[in-house]
C-alpha cells in the first residue's frame, strides 16, 4: 500500500530519529563527563541549554545545535554521545542548545534562539569557566541550516548584542537547506511537507531564510561543511561553500561515505568516534579556529 506524502515524510523522519539520535595539543586523558548544568537562556521552557565544563579552566567552548526537521529533537541527544566525551577529552567545554520548535515557533525565532543562547553563554563565560572569545558553533541537519543562517545573516547575532566576529568558526554537518527555494523545487518529494511547514510558500521568505542568499560578506570567517552521499545535500553543500568563498570566508568542504538518510544519521551518531573519518576533520578545524 502506498502511504500518502505526509505519512511518508513522518515515517522517514521517524527512521532518522531511531537511527541516530587535528587538535592543537594531544588529547587529555579521557574521563567521564560530569553531570551537565541545565540553564535557561529565555522565558520559554524550550529556551534552555545543557552545559558541561571543560576539563581545565578557560577552555574554548563548542556549542552544538541538534537537528530534527525544525520540529523535533532535543539537547539531551548530546548526553552520552561520542561527541561529548571526545570534545571534552580535547579540552573543550560543551553546550547543547534547545530552541523553540515548529509549528509553535517560526524558523526566524529558532535562529534568534541560537543567537540568544550564544549571548547568554558569552555573558557568563567567567562564571562558567570557559573562554568567551573562543566559541565554535556546530549543527547537524536542521541545526546545520540554523548555524549557517546565524553565521551569514548578521541580524540574528546583532539582535542578541553580538557580532559575526564573536563566533570563531562554524561546522555544518550534512545540511540540505542552505538554499531553501532550490530545495523546495529540487529536494526529495518525501520531505516537501517538512519544508513547507518550516519555510512556508512565500519565495521571498524562503530566500530570507536561506544562508546561500546571505553568503556575500559579511559572514563568519571560518566554515567547515561536511556532507554524506545525498544528492541534495552534496549539491547544496558545494554551492554554499562556493558562495561563502566568493564572500571572503575561508571554507573547508569534505564529502564522506554514507548513503542517503542512513548516512545522514551516521554523521551525527558517530562523530567523535576515533575511527569515523569526520572526527579527525572536525578536530583539525576546531584546533585551527579555537587555538
Amino acid at each position: 500500500m502506498r502511504l500518502p506524502p505526509i505519512a511518508c515524510a513522518a515515517a522517514t523522519l521517524a527512521v532518522l530519529a531511531a537511527i541516530g539520535s587535528a587538535p592543537a595539543a594531544p588529547p587529555l586523558a579521557a574521563e567521564a563527563a560530569p553531570a551537565s548544568r541545565t540553564l535557561a537562556y529565555g522565558p520559554d521552557p524550550m529556551q534552555a541549554l545543557d552545559y558541561w565544563p571543560g576539563p581545565r579552566a578557560n577552555a574554548p567552548l563548542v556549542v552544538f545545535v541538534h537537528g530534527g526537521g525544525w520540529k523535533w529533537g532535543d539537547k539531551q541527544m548530546m548526553d552520552g554521545s561520542a561527541k561529548l566525551e571526545h570534545w571534552r577529552a580535547l579540552g573543550y567545554a560543551v553546550a547543547s542548545v534547545n530552541y523553540r520548535l515548529v509549528p509553535e515557533a517560526r524558523v526566524e525565532e529558532q535562529a534568534a534562539d541560537i543567537a540568544a543562547a550564544l549571548a547568554f553563554l558569552r555573558q557568563r563565560a567567567a562564571q562558567l569557566g570557559f573562554d568567551g572569545t573562543r566559541i565554535a558553533l556546530v549543527g547537524h541537519s536542521a541545526g546545520a541550516h540554523l548555524v549557517a543562517l546565524v553565521g551569514t545573516d548578521p541580524a540574528y547575532l546583532a539582535g542578541a548584542g553580538l557580532s559575526l566576529a564573536d563566533i570563531a568558526g562554524i561546522v555544518a554537518l550534512d545540511g540540505a537547506a542552505y538554499d531553501v527555494p532550490a530545495q523546495m523545487d529540487e529536494g526529495p518529494r518525501v520531505m516537501q511537507g517538512t519544508y513547507r511547514q518550516a519555510f512556508g510558500t512565500d519565495p521571498a521568505r524562503q530566500a530570507q531564510l536561506s544562508p546561500m542568499h546571505h553568503a556575500a560578506a559579511p559572514n563568519v570567517d571560518e566554515f567547515l561543511i561536511l556532507h554524506v552521499q545525498r544528492q541534495d545535500g552534496t549539491r547544496q553543500s558545494q554551492q554554499f561553500a562556493e558562495a561563502l568563498r566568493r564572500g571572503g570566508s575561508r571554507v573547508t568542504i569534505q564529502g564522506l561515505a554514507g548513503e542517503g538518510l542512513r548516512g545522514h544519521a551516521q554523521i551525527n551518531r558517530q562523530l567523535g568516534e576515533p575511527d569515523y573519518p569526520a572526527t579527525a576533520t572536525v578536530d583539525a578545524f576546531l584546533a585551527q579556529v579555537l587555538g
